[in-house]
């Protein structure tokens, strides 16, 4: 939630790592269509990270799997909305 004009982080990644989940917090995978780089990863997990609460996006561009880690259930309306102001589209959450 920086005011940063890249998608990607200082260290050249384009998504947010991070993989310890603290006690409390949610993780759910969703399925986004059109990714094909790190770009789009970059883009999806920049505009899902600006959603209150969330701690930690990775999207992977090659299965279409993005995993979102927040303090409390999302709204999907809102992860939709997000993953639509990135350019991609929201399938649903990962089964």
């Amino acid at each position: 939630m920086t005011e940063n004009s890249s998608c990607c982080t200082p260290q050249g990644s384009c998504h947010s790592g991070g993989s310890d989940v603290q006690v409390g917090e949610v993780t759910t995978t969703y399925k986004v269509t059109g990714m094909t780089c790190g770009h789009c990863e970059g883009a999806v997990a920049s505009e899902i990270g600006e959603i209150a609460g969330v701690s930690s996006v990775q999207a992977v561009a090659a299965t279409g799997l993005v995993t979102v880690t927040s303090k409390a259930p999302l709204d999907e309306e809102a992860v939709r909305a997000a993953v639509d102001e990135a350019g991609y589209e929201l399938a649903g959450e990962a089964v």
